[in-house]
């Protein structure tokens, strides 16, 4: 049996090399372009086709870039954007990695850690999610209030690596989840909903390991819990976000109701079909208000930690 100390040192090995393998990627991103990003976005399944709004685009595949991880799911097309949207420096990632694809907790975390410390004070993350609460609709967007993880694991699970810190007080070993999904932008985003002419409700958003669907049971247990919304991904990033000090804005794209509230089985090309569907008015609602996020953001000395 390992000892205690073997445990602590593999660990302590592991954020570290974590760490050093960002400052890699930073190093090769920084060679194809000299942008600094201030808000980043995550874009989930269906929804890739919002990067076609970045203006003056630098793509990356994944693949190109050192230690980050390949996304292997249909909807995710795998690829780094760098450039503007509203005038404003962006960082956009066509596509994102599971857990369930195989990938290890630091893996799966690996991108938003990069984003951070690119430059990104925001990011917004965005999903495709089942819906358990019978009054979102399939294509409903909802904003994201809170979150249950129902995952089994933990992003920040393993030695603490305080130097992914891009805010003064983040980067410790216990950090605050109270406000995980900042409220000051999911009102902001309530009002540019509002202000197209569509509601926009918040909701908590329940993250499974995946892949499979979930059961009706676990729909109706889930529902007691309290929760709205349920998917595969999303916890872990914002969780590794938190930890670095970076405010989170998360929307959902409801593409289909949650095992046992409708007749039909669920399909992921019917969670493709709802994102084309929900396109527009996904793309209006998020060019409008990454100025309006990017106004929020406060001048800060440039981060030490990133190259």
């Amino acid at each position: 049996m390992t000892d205690l100390k073997t445990q602590t040192q593999s660990a302590y090995t592991q954020a570290e090399s974590q760490y050093t393998q960002t400052q890699s990627a930073l190093s090769f991103i920084r060679g194809r372009s000299s942008l600094s990003p201030t808000v980043g976005i995550i874009l989930g399944s269906g929804l890739g086709n919002f990067a076609a709004q970045v203006e003056n685009a630098v793509s990356i595949p994944f693949c190109e870039i050192p230690h980050f991880p390949r996304s292997t799911v249909t909807g995710h097309s795998g690829n780094l954007i760098l450039g503007a949207i509203g005038g404003v420096p962006v960082a956009v990632m066509q596509g994102r990695v599971h857990a369930y694809e195989g990938y290890a907790m630091p893996e799966v975390t690996f991108p938003t850690r990069v984003l951070g410390l690119l430059g990104c004070r925001s990011i917004t993350v965005t999903n495709a999610a089942g819906g358990i609460n019978p009054s979102y609709p399939s294509g409903s967007l909802v904003a994201i209030s809170d979150h249950i993880n129902f995952t089994g694991t933990n992003a920040a699970l393993g030695s603490n690596e305080p130097r992914f810190a891009v805010t003064n007080g983040a980067g410790q070993r216990f950090f605050d989840m109270g406000d995980a999904y900042s409220p000051s932008l999911r009102e902001l985003a309530k009002k540019e909903a509002q202000r197209q002419g569509f509601p926009l409700p918040e909701g908590v958003y329940l993250a499974v390991l995946g892949p499979s669907f979930e059961t009706p049971a676990e729909i109706r247990a889930f529902r007691t819990l309290g929760a709205d919304l349920v998917g595969m991904s999303t916890v872990h990033e914002v969780i590794a976000a938190r930890h670095m000090g970076i405010d989170v804005l998360g929307l959902s794209l409801v593409t289909n109701p949650a095992a046992g509230l409708s007749p039909q089985p669920i399909d992921h090309e019917d969670v493709m079909e709802t994102g084309r569907r929900v396109e527009i008015q996904f793309t209006r609602l998020l060019t409008a208000l990454i100025p309006q996020i990017a106004d929020r953001i406060p001048i800060s000395r440039p981060n030490p930690n990133a190259i």
